[in-house]
């Protein structure tokens, strides 16, 4: 039996609900860091059981259990053992979401490939026609995408094989120093490099979308001054709703829009609010995110990049937060636990971002570009 889908309670009228819903069904609706489908709440006692069992069986490393959970729930869900994966995907209502792909092995694009390889209704998106095909046939969109260019810090030239296997998304650094900029939560602050410039002109030659979601301010600052093409940060938050190493200031936010770019918003409680108050923090405040970006740079310029909850059974995701997460540079009290933003506790609930953009007074047509005609524009100006 499906389960059932929990609304927020947003107290809308019954108008407002009908509407939600027509608009959520009718719109290119894409979440720039989707974690998904699956989220640890939809999964199975006995799938987080087996899981831990096969991992444990085959390896210790804290960071190769956390890869090889991942590309077990896909392996059950390629063999029809996990029906929720298809599930999941469907009751969000979600067209289009990034698929990630690591840069640092063949392992890591054969297990992106693999989805794509496997299932008929998961369409690699290589150009803006590709998801509104995806849409027309009632099929889903995946956008090749990579958090970490690492793999290619002595090699520009691989872009261009990254590129051809189906990548249109890649972010500059990770949290801390490469050769290409800064992170987050790197001291130092430093900008782009002169490696990071030719690095984004191959990108912008390529049609390849550059991401600055976890990059520091000055390198922020500086790819926006670069790149010929829009930019985009696929997952943040705003600095003025809540001061975190994660969220951009204002500054950062009005560059990123006058490349053109967006600004995806994400749901990540304890990036979001105060630690003490991470088990409490409420869909309001992905909304309140939200309206503050668009009312510094307008609603042409904002997206959704959710990159919670993550695909992973708990015993994972405890892991890395006890022994992955304090090794990336995250502050070891902010690594990924139990908690979830209160609304969007699996992708299934989706709609609930629709129905508080309703509330908070969005217009149908501005509603449909937060939700996905936004990041569609800028595929539509940079990838070639």
């Amino acid at each position: 039996m499906r389960a059932k889908i929990d609304l927020y309670n947003f107290n809308l009228t019954k108008d407002q609900e009908e509407r939600a819903k027509k608009i959520h069904d009718e719109s290119i609706i894409i979440d720039m860091l989707f974690q998904g489908p699956l989220s640890p709440y939809s999964l199975t006692k006995e799938i987080e059981e087996k899981t831990r069992k096969d991992v444990l069986a085959i390896t210790n490393d804290p960071f190769k259990q956390i890869d090889l959970s991942q590309q077990l729930l896909l392996r059950y869900a390629i063999e029809g053992k996990l029906p929720a994966f298809k599930e999941c995907w469907y009751d969000s209502g979600i067209t289009a979401g990034s698929r990630q792909a690591g840069t640092t092995s063949v392992e890591d694009i054969v297990f992106t490939q693999m989805q794509f390889d496997t299932f008929d209704w998961l369409i690699k998106a290589l150009t803006v026609e590709d998801i509104r095909k995806a849409k027309r046939e009632g099929k889903k969109a995946g956008i090749v995408q990579s958090q970490s260019p690492d793999g290619l810090e002595d090699n520009i030239d691989g872009l261009d094989a990254i590129y051809d296997f189906g990548m249109r998304v890649l972010q500059l650094t990770y949290n801390l120093q490469n050769r290409i900029g800064s992170g987050s939560y790197e001291k130092s602050g430093s900008g782009i490099t002169q490696f990071g410039q030719k690095f984004i002109e191959r990108m912008n030659k390529l049609g390849m979308v550059v991401d600055l979601g976890h990059c520091g301010k000055q390198t922020t600052l500086d790819a926006c001054d670069i790149s010929s093409a829009p930019v985009i940060a696929s997952h943040t938050s705003a600095e003025g709703v809540y001061f975190h190493k994660r969220a951009k200031s204002d500054e950062e936010l009005i560059k990123i829009a006058k490349t053109g770019g967006v600004i995806g918003v994400f749901a990540m409680p304890t990036f979001m609010d105060r630690l003490d108050n991470r088990f409490n923090v409420t869909i309001e405040k992905v909304l309140d995110n939200i309206d503050y970006i668009v009312s510094l740079v307008g609603v042409n310029h904002v997206g959704i990049g959710t990159d919670w909850p993550m695909s992973e059974p708990f015993w994972s995701i405890e892991t890395m937060k006890n022994e992955v997460a304090p090794k990336l540079g995250f502050v070891k009290e902010e690594g990924p636990d139990r908690e979830y933003i209160i609304g969007l506790k699996e992708y299934r609930q989706f709609i609930n971002i629709t129905r508080g953009l309703i509330l908070r007074g969005y217009s149908d047509m501005d509603t449909k570009k937060i939700l996905g005609e936004n990041w569609m524009r800028v595929f539509k100006q940079v990838w070639k």
